[in-house]
C-alpha cells in the first residue's frame, strides 16, 4: 500500500542528503527509494538518502544506513554523520545520553553504528543548537593498487587510502579535472568495488578538493574523503597533520592525530527543509 513518510533534508558542506527516521518509517526498499528521491528534477534532490535507526548492540546507541543517488549502499560517509549528530539532539526529546558543561556550550557523544564500524560523533551544542560535530573517523588503511591493468586508462599516479571506504588522491594543478575523469577512474579496473576519486590542489589557505563520489558523481563535499586527502597530504609530506579542506559547499578541518592514528573531522550541519512524500511501504 501507498502511504506518507516524513523526511527531512539536511547537508554537511554541500553534501546533501534526505534522512529518515526507521523506527517510525520501514522503508522497505532503499535502494529504489533513494534513486527516485534523489532526482533533482523528479524527486526531492539530493546525493543520496540516509536512514537513522536504533541500535540492538550495547556499544551503540544508534544506527546510519547510507544509499546513493545511482541506489548503491555506502560504507560510511562523514557529512551524513554529523549531519545525523544534529538531527539526533535537536530532534529527540528528552535527550537519552549524558551532557557534560564545557565553558559556554554543552557537548555529548553518540556511538553511531555504520557498515564501517562504530564511529564517535561529539556535539558541541550552544543555547539547544548543535553549533558544530566532529567524528572520530578512525584509522586510515593504505593500499597501492596496480596502475598498469588491463582494459581501462592508465591510472594516474595518486595515494589510495581508505576512511571505512575506498578513495584515490590525486594531487594536482587542475581539480577541475574530476570532470573529465572522475567517471572512468571511479569504475577503472583496479578498484574491483569502484572508487571514490579526489583531485587535491595545495594552496596556502588549505588543500582545495573536489570529489567524484562513487555512486554519486560530483558532490559538493564528502567527508570521507577529506580526511583521505589530508592523510594522504600528511603521508607524502604535503602538510602537517591538521588540515583545512576546501570543497565546493565549504570547508571541513581535519586532523589526524599522532596519538592515537585516528582521524577527526570536524565540520558543520545544516536542516535545509522538511516534507512529505509518498511511498510504498
Amino acid at each position: 500500500m501507498k502511504g506518507k513518510v516524513h523526511f527531512t533534508k539536511m547537508h554537511g558542506a554541500g553534501n546533501d542528503y534526505i534522512y529518515v527516521d526507521t523506527t517510525l518509517y520501514n522503508i522497505k526498499d532503499p535502494a529504489a527509494a533513494a534513486r527516485a528521491w534523489s532526482d533533482r528534477h523528479k524527486g526531492i534532490g539530493s546525493d543520496g538518502l540516509v536512514l537513522i535507526g536504533q541500535s540492538m548492540m550495547t556499544e551503540a546507541d544508534f544506527t546510519m544506513r547510507i544509499f546513493n543517488a545511482d541506489g548503491s549502499e555506502a560504507m560510511m560517509c562523514g557529512n551524513a554523520s554529523r549531519c545525523i549528530g544534529k538531527y539526533l539532539y535537536e530532534k529527540t526529546h528528552p535527550w537519552p545520553l549524558p551532557v557534560k558543561e564545557g565553558n559556554g556550550y554543552q557537548e555529548t557523544v553518540i556511538r553511531l553504528l555504520t557498515l564501517s564500524g562504530i564511529k564517535l560523533l561529539f556535539l558541541r551544542i550552544v543555547n539547544g543548537i548543535v553549533e558544530s560535530v566532529t567524528v572520530d573517523m578512525g584509522e586510515p588503511v593504505f593500499d597501492n593498487p596496480d596502475q598498469f591493468i588491463p582494459g581501462g586508462m592508465k591510472l594516474p599516479m595518486g595515494n589510495f587510502v581508505s576512511m571505512g571506504n575506498p578513495h584515490y588522491v590525486i594531487f594536482t594543478d587542475d581539480v577541475n579535472e574530476v570532470e573529465t575523469l572522475g567517471k572512468e577512474l571511479e569504475h577503472h579496473p583496479a578498484f574491483p568495488e569502484r572508487a571514490n576519486i579526489e583531485f587535491a590542489e595545495m594552496r596556502p589557505d588549505g588543500i582545495r578538493v573536489r570529489v567524484w563520489e562513487r555512486g554519486s558523481g560530483i558532490t559538493m563535499a564528502c567527508g570521507t574523503g577529506a580526511c583521505a586527502t589530508a592523510v594522504a597530504a600528511c603521508k607524502t609530506g604535503r602538510s602537517g597533520r591538521k588540515s583545512r579542506i576546501i570543497m565546493d559547499g565549504g570547508e571541513l578541518d581535519i586532523e589526524w592525530r599522532e596519538s592515537d592514528n585516528h582521524v577527526y573531522m570536524t565540520g558543520p550541519a545544516e536542516f535545509v527543509f522538511e516534507g512529505e512524500i509518498e511511498s510504498v511501504l
